[in-house]
């Protein structure tokens, strides 16, 4: 066997991309390893093949960023049906009931989904990426087994109503905006206001608009963004001091108190609460700190 070819000497960073239909996150994870000649990359919440918009990649040592971006908000642009049902709660799954939507009133619809703003218990879908006992739901699934999913604590911030179409006479399309906590599931939403209001729902469509910080402005395709990183600057990537900037609030931190951290020592607390980007003279990221008593400790380091 021939030994592995090692990774390109690329600058860290993030890759905001814009995914395209039909392709999973794993998917333009291998597109950007490809692209960049590196193995080491990672992304911050997982999108549906369905679904488009906004993917944060993490490239090198900026992969250590992940997990705290995909704990951030969530925004997302998406069209809810109602008067069916899908296995997977969205258009990709077969059809399991049709119930007309025909007597449902424009109030009727907006007030099914204004129910599903706010603290909720939402059962993820079966077809989800949720771990069973180690085991992805979906693959589960695929596998012929019946189970349920527990309920988990998620927050709908605001859910905007743009439009209420009737493609058919038995069927009402909505357009919707939603801004959520991670781990909402908007086909879930769907779902859920189509079983309030007795006809079924499922998704049609779902772009992800912002993720924390990073909105669909500044993405781009996976090989647009890989292009960029390489170059050093431009659309679609955003380098590892400018990201941790973006997540976190900045700490200045002295040449000294650099090389401290770097050894992993502490340095004197700021008094104020929550990670900070710790950034030394030179603009380099340092690490992520936080205090801990009178003083503060790394949480993740950025060797230099």
């Amino acid at each position: 066997m021939s030994p592995r070819k090692p990774d390109a000497d690329v600058p860290p960073g993030l890759l905001v991309v814009d995914k395209q239909p039909g392709m999973t996150s794993h998917d333009v994870v291998a597109r950007a390893r490809r692209a960049l000649s590196v193995r080491k990359v990672g992304h911050a919440g997982t999108l549906d093949p369905m679904a488009t918009g906004v993917l944060v990649l993490g490239v090198g040592a900026a992969t250590r960023l992940l997990g705290h971006l995909s704990g951030t908000d969530k925004s997302y642009a998406a069209t809810v049906r109602f008067g069916q049902t899908t296995v997977t709660d969205d258009r990709e799954g077969d059809v399991l009931t049709t119930t007309s939507a025909a007597a449902l009133t424009e109030d009727d619809v907006r007030a099914a989904l204004a129910a599903q703003t706010g603290a909720l218990q939402q059962v993820p879908s079966s077809v989800s990426a949720v771990k069973v006992d180690g085991v992805r739901s979906y693959d589960r699934v695929r596998a012929g087994e019946e189970f349920e999913l527990a309920a988990r604590s998620v927050t709908v911030h605001a859910l905007d109503v743009h439009a209420v179409r009737r493609p058919t006479a038995d069927l009402v399309d909505v357009d919707v905006d939603v801004t959520c906590s991670t781990g909402t599931y908007i086909r879930a939403i769907a779902r859920d206001a189509g079983a309030a209001l007795g006809v079924g729902g499922h998704l049609t469509a779902l772009r992800r608009t912002r993720s924390g910080p990073f909105d669909a402005a500044v993405a781009r395709a996976v090989e647009e963004a890989a292009a960029a990183l390489l170059a050093g600057s431009g659309p679609g990537f955003v380098p590892l001091t400018e990201a941790a900037r973006a997540v976190f609030p900045e700490r200045a931190v002295t040449a000294a108190e650099a090389v401290d951290l770097g050894h992993g020592k502490r340095i004197p607390a700021t008094g104020t609460p929550g990670l900070h980007a710790a950034v030394d003279p030179d603009g380099r990221l340092v690490a992520l700190v936080e205090d801990a008593g009178q003083t503060a400790r790394v949480t993740v380091g950025f060797p230099g």
